[in-house]
C-alpha cells in the first residue's frame, strides 16, 4: 500500500516517499505543497523523511501501488525509488499545472545533476586514492 499526495494526488510508495515529495516539491516553490504541510506538519523543514511521512501519512489516502510493489525495473534499485533525485524533481516540475521551474531552482538542479555524475564517474577512482592516501598516513 502507498499514499496519494493530499494535494496533487502523485502515487507515493510508503509514507517517507510522501514526505520527500511533499517537502522537495514545497522547497521547489508549489506553494499548495507548502501552504498543506504548513497547515499539517507545520515543523516540516526540521523533521526527517521518518518523522515527516508519520505526521503526513494519516492525512493521505491509502492507494494500491502494484506499480511500486516487487519491481526494480531492471535497476536493481529499491521498489518505488526513482532513478535519481533530479530526474524525479524534474519529472514532478513538469507535470500539468506545475508551472516554470525559476532560474534559481533550474540552476541549482544543473549543479546537482554534474555533481552526481562526477561523483559516479570517480567513485572507482576514490577506492584506490583512499587507500594510498590511508597508507600514506600511517607511514608519516
Amino acid at each position: 500500500m502507498g499514499y496519494a499526495c493530499p494535494v496533487c494526488d502523485a502515487e507515493e510508495a510508503d509514507a517517507v516517499h510522501l514526505a520527500n515529495h511533499l517537502a522537495i516539491t514545497a522547497s521547489l516553490g508549489r506553494e499548495e505543497h507548502r501552504e498543506w504541510l504548513e497547515e499539517y506538519a507545520p515543523d516540516w523543514a526540521d523533521c526527517s523523511p521518518e518523522e515527516l511521512g508519520a505526521r503526513v501519512s494519516p492525512h493521505a489516502e491509502e492507494i494500491d501501488t502494484p506499480a511500486f510493489e516487487g519491481h526494480d525495473h531492471g535497476h536493481g534499485r529499491e521498489p518505488g525509488r526513482p532513478d535519481s533525485l533530479e530526474g524525479a524533481v524534474s519529472r514532478q516540475s513538469r507535470g500539468p499545472g506545475r508551472g516554470d521551474l525559476t532560474a534559481e531552482a533550474a540552476g541549482v538542479l544543473q549543479e546537482a545533476a554534474e555533481l552526481t555524475r562526477e561523483m559516479q564517474t570517480s567513485d572507482g577512482d576514490e577506492g584506490a586514492d583512499s587507500a594510498d592516501g590511508a597508507d600514506g598516513n600511517e607511514n608519516a
